[in-house]
């Protein structure tokens, strides 16, 4: 399981607009869990964005789609 994880949003292509991001937090549901996180920083240029979660997320999360709360 893994903490922290890399996550690209299809509006976000900067690093500008993912520096914005940061602070926010983001939710992937599985099956009945949910696993929270916080985005905490921003990868390269092209807009991707770190992530921590409070527990780890399976495996079956990576290629999946989060929601961004706020």
């Amino acid at each position: 399981m893994s903490r922290e994880c890399l996550i690209q949003f299809t509006d976000v292509v900067s690093a500008a607009q993912a520096g914005q991001l940061i602070g926010q937090k983001v939710v992937w549901k599985g099956g009945n869990k949910k696993f929270v996180g916080k985005i905490v920083g921003f990868h390269g240029k092209k807009g991707t964005v770190r992530v921590k979660f409070k527990k780890g997320v399976p495996g079956q999360a990576l290629g999946t789609t989060v929601e961004l709360v706020s």
